[in-house]
């Protein structure tokens, strides 16, 4: 697993939510995502910390699934990913 996964556009882009879901088997990043990606605005960014492997690679594919965009996945220091989405809908 690389440390920066898929960057493009909007990377740079604060989160507007970060979901603490740390700790956290699959699917429980993805649910936590699914049930507060609308609390925010169309374009913004969702971060999802998590620290399951499983998540660095479901969460990308849910997202392609769903028709959201997955931005970045970013190594944290103390272990695990913020993976970032935007919401496109």
């Amino acid at each position: 697993m690389t440390s920066r996964h898929a960057a493009t556009e909007g990377s740079t882009q604060p989160p507007a939510l970060t979901i603490d879901a740390l700790g956290k088997k699959c699917p429980i990043p993805i649910i936590m995502l699914a049930e507060q990606i609308n609390a925010v605005p169309r374009n913004a960014i969702v971060s999802v910390l998590a620290d399951d492997p499983a998540a660095f690679t479901d969460i990308p594919a849910w997202c392609r699934l769903k028709s959201h965009h997955h931005v970045a996945s970013h190594e944290l220091p103390g272990g695990g990913w913020a993976i970032h989405v935007r919401r496109n809908y």
